[in-house]
């Protein structure tokens, strides 16, 4: 029942509650980011979400203007700046987000959207049948240490939460990442 209609209707009370704290915060840190540098507070990306249909992503900035539009394993730690390093540790880039759960186009727990040049990872999840799900601000597999650079692994990972989906585990999986654990974020340390 949870998987079918709670999670949806979980995910929007959920971040009807937290916009305002959530938008306050994010506030804060857009000031931060544009103290330290040049550029757009918000970080705008395009990502294969539900049934394989393309939406805008939306974060907090945390890597230098101009780096371009790669998957973090592809970019250098030298590229993510000091407010940034910041932001990526307490996971608050991710706070942005909200705005596309309140859309419909993510959840708070599912697979991590990933880019369309991808490929491999976007076929292993499509074998998997991985995008009858939405995209999620946090997941199992990003708690597990598991990120993008490994996409078959990534895709069972992302298959398995698909057959075992339930409140208590996805009550789990966002207070551990509320928590600071798992990584899923494979930046190159300069």
């Amino acid at each position: 029942m949870y998987k079918t209609y709670g999670k949806r209707l979980f995910d929007v009370v959920l971040a009807l509650l937290i916009t305002l704290p959530a938008l306050l915060l994010c506030l804060g840190c857009a000031i931060a980011i544009r103290l330290e540098g040049f550029g757009p507070a918000i970080f705008r990306q395009v990502r294969v979400g539900r049934h394989r249909q393309p939406f805008v992503l939306y974060k907090l900035r945390t890597m230098s203007v101009g780096t371009g539009d790669r998957a973090s394993h592809e970019v250098s730690g030298a590229q993510i700046t000091r407010v940034g390093q910041v932001l990526r540790r307490t996971k608050l880039d991710e706070l942005p987000q909200l705005v596309n759960v309140l859309k419909g186009e993510m959840s708070f727990v599912g697979p991590r959207p990933c880019l369309a040049s991808q490929t491999v990872l976007v076929e292993e999840r499509g074998r998997r049948g991985v995008y009858v799900l939405r995209p999620g601000i946090t997941g199992p597999a990003q708690l597990a240490g598991i990120d993008m650079s490994t996409p078959v692994e990534l895709a069972e990972a992302d298959a398995a939460y698909l057959e075992r989906i339930t409140l208590m585990g996805d009550l789990k999986s966002m207070v551990l990442t509320a928590l600071g654990r798992g990584s899923g974020d494979a930046v190159i340390r300069a």
